[in-house]
């Protein structure tokens, strides 16, 4: 069995939480893969037949509750939305672009 630490988990900083954010991987691009089943009225077909979560006029996926920034389909979301780490490096990465150098004190922790 392999012993050796996982950098990517080690990268994640655990200081990172949800809840100091303003769910802005909820703009992020999501490809859906055959697997994910999420409801007809949230995807979106390409010319080429690549499905995505919908997004809104605004930009964010309309999965999200505008009121508390909560993901309406979070038992059912994507793959992808699964995999994204809490805190890890691209997390960090989405965070620091929206928020830019007004970064707000609970989210300084970066």
């Amino acid at each position: 069995m392999n012993n050796l630490p996982d950098p990517y988990a080690e990268s994640v900083d655990p200081s990172v939480q949800c809840t100091t954010c303003e769910a802005v991987c909820c703009r992020l691009t999501v490809v859906l893969m055959p697997e994910d089943h999420v409801p007809a009225w949230l995807v979106d077909r390409d010319t080429h037949g690549m499905e995505t979560l919908a997004k809104g006029e605004d930009g964010w996926c309309v999965a999200v509750d505008p009121k508390t920034s909560g993901c309406t389909i979070y038992d059912d979301r994507p793959t992808i939305c699964r995999k994204y780490a809490m805190g890890s490096p691209s997390c960090r990465d989405e965070r620091h672009k929206w928020f830019g150098a007004t970064i707000p004190t609970a989210v300084h922790m970066l």
